[in-house]
């Protein structure tokens, strides 16, 4: 019942949207009802001689709500037997202008509920999706490394889209088929509660072959939506990787793989559609046979001549009202396979919102907004998946210090930089800026102090001016020129179609890998950070920009503390000090002669290089 209560919540957080929906169901329901009754006295005219209708006295009151509704029903039959005696032809112009204001009314109301139901349904759609959204941007990045991104964007499209269908369902399936199945029961009964109690009686050998299927159902879907989060990984990899695949002939390798992926796919859809779409046949199939044996009973004893309370032309409404009475009993099975579906959805979604969030602000955070001393790192150890990358780090950094980071892949350097900007949490031990430790401040003011270009240069699809204001509401474009000055990139973008306002295109692919990392610098510039990361800034350029660059680099950092983590160790010379990571551990530091001059593993990373 959990997950009823959540498509719940997400259904009656538009309170006045829902109840309006269910005030205009209902009013479909009894105007539907209306259009069926008041075929009876259409077909009293045609089936009998105005002088063979049986004489109808005037109502008397009586007592109690029984006998009030007994009241109506008889005064209703006497209105009807005057008009029809009196002035048949006029009678039957009063029935087909009722009935036809009755389809009139009944339209419009179903028309208004779908009106007001749009409208939540992808209200519903727009909320679930953006809290997916924020939920997984929030996330660590450890959640990201093991999660696939098709598998995410799957759950904010397709799992999303059930959601909207189950928000559909749930309305109709509390508020509008119950009422509707109320209300056409109470009338059945009302023409003949004998015909109605043998009704009741066959109707229940559907429930147990629709909870049946929808066990099933659940399993499957369920699945469906793995394998479609599969299908999505597969498909952003492969596009994103296409120069690669058409450089190694994979095209066909690639193609066969996806078509394995898309067949298990439309396999499983298959299944569930079959399932889904099995309930209300089976439904309708034993809906038919009930309706058939009642036709069949009470059509016999009318004609054995018997009395069952009814006549002709009221047991033929009788059938069709019952035939109404099965349309929602039919519905709330669609509606059921339609929520068990989307069940296997909100779990997929729940396991997303509910995901925990390893690095979390204190309740007491503090505040931070300069950078004035220095930064500690104090017995700092870091592990991922029970596997040691950082072990036993202690480092001082004083404020202003220009520091290098080198060693092997694999060493830990980045890892060092990422937990100093809290993407993670040290396994053990603090790292300190001015002697307070980073998980004690407020996330957003330690991350503005920190100003980063990593090794990919990760652009968006947004204008050159965007994406060096990167995250700046209320963008300066003076500051926005001078960055690309330094940065070297000013002259590339005013060649660019429109300039500064040019597109970049997805993930930047209009620029070169060079001028892609120039505008990443220029992005580090503008924000002007107190602390400047730069991990294998240049390694993207060519000769000439690199050496433009990095002066440009060396003049930005005089005045802050940089953190340069390189592998190309000519870069890093003229540090203020160098530290020599390998297998997580701290194995040499100092200058790049004093380095040299220990005969040890930077030397031999210079000699390799050709470096003294």
């Amino acid at each position: 019942m959990s997950y009823y209560r959540e498509i719940y919540r997400y259904t009656f957080k538009y309170k006045g949207l829902a109840w309006a929906t269910i005030l205009f169901n209902l009013l479909f329901v009894i105007f539907n009802l209306l259009s069926l009754v008041l075929f009876i006295p259409v077909l009293q005219l045609i089936f009998r001689n105005p002088d063979e209708i049986v004489p109808v006295a005037y109502p008397k009151h009586h007592d109690g709500l029984i006998g009030w509704f007994q009241y109506i029903k008889e005064y209703y039959s006497y209105s009807w037997y005057e008009l029809i005696k009196a002035y048949p032809q006029s009678a039957l112009l009063v029935v087909c202008v009722s009935v036809l204001i009755a389809f009139v009314l009944k339209n419009v109301f179903r028309y208004a509920a779908v009106w007001t139901q749009s409208e939540i349904r992808m209200a519903v759609v727009r909320d679930v999706r953006s809290a997916l959204f924020d939920k997984a941007l929030s996330l660590p990045l450890a959640y990201h490394s093991n999660e696939k991104k098709g598998d995410l964007m799957a759950r904010m499209n397709s799992d999303v889209n059930e959601i909207e269908v189950a928000v559909v369902s749930l309305l109709e399936l509390i508020f509008r088929e119950p009422l509707a199945i109320l209300i056409n029961l109470g009338t059945l009964i009302f023409m003949s509660p004998r015909l109605t109690l043998i009704a009741l009686l066959l109707l229940p050998i559907s429930a147990f072959v629709i909870s049946r299927i929808g066990k099933s159902l659940k399993r499957t879907a369920k699945k469906t939506q793995e394998q479609l989060g599969f299908l999505y990984a597969s498909m952003d990899e492969n596009l994103g990787g296409i120069r690669i695949i058409k450089a190694f002939n994979a095209i066909p390798y690639i193609s066969n793989s996806f078509k394995e992926k898309n067949n298990q796919h439309q396999k499983l859809a298959t299944r569930v559609f079959r399932k889904r779409d099995l309930s209300p046949l089976v439904n309708e199939t034993l809906g038919a046979a009930v309706l058939l044996a009642l036709v069949y009973f009470g059509g016999s004893l009318i004609l054995d001549g018997k009395q069952i309370g009814l006549t002709g032309e009221v047991f033929l409404t009788y059938i069709i009202v019952f035939s109404q009475f099965l349309r929602p009993i039919q519905s709330v099975s669609n509606n059921m396979a339609n929520m068990t579906k989307a069940q296997a959805s909100q779990d997929r979604i729940n396991s997303l919102l509910n995901a925990h969030d390893n690095i979390v602000e204190d309740k007491n955070a503090l505040a931070k907004n300069s950078f004035k001393n220095d930064i500690q790192f104090k017995n700092v150890g870091f592990a991922y998946q029970d596997q040691a990358v950082l072990t036993d780090v202690n480092w001082t950094v004083k404020k202003g210090r220009l520091v290098a980071i080198v060693g092997e892949s694999g060493s830990g350097k980045s890892t060092l930089m990422d937990l100093l900007q809290r993407f993670y949490d040290p396994t053990h031990g603090i790292i300190e800026i001015d002697g307070l430790d980073v998980a004690k401040l407020k996330i957003q003011d330690l991350r503005s102090l920190i100003g980063v270009v990593t090794q990919e240069s990760i652009l968006f699809n947004m204008t050159a001016a965007e994406n060096i204001a990167f995250g700046d509401d209320n963008p300066n474009h003076e500051r926005i020129t001078e960055a690309a000055k330094i940065a070297n990139a000013f002259d590339f973008i005013q060649d660019l179609e429109q300039g500064f306002d040019t597109l970049l295109g997805e993930r930047g692919n209009k620029l070169s890998g060079g001028q892609k990392q120039r505008i990443a610098i220029a992005r580090a510039v503008y924000k002007n950070p107190a602390i400047l990361i730069l991990d294998e800034a240049t390694s993207a350029l060519d000769t000439e920009s690199e050496s433009l660059v990095q002066q440009a680099l060396e003049n930005l950092m005089l005045q802050r503390t940089s953190f340069v983590i390189a592998h190309r160790l000519s870069t890093v010379k003229n540090a203020d000090e160098i530290i020599v990571l390998s297998k997580g551990k701290i194995i040499e530091r100092g200058k790049h002669h004093e380095l040299l001059s220990l005969n040890g593993h930077y030397k031999r990373l210079c000699d390799l290089q050709g470096l003294s």
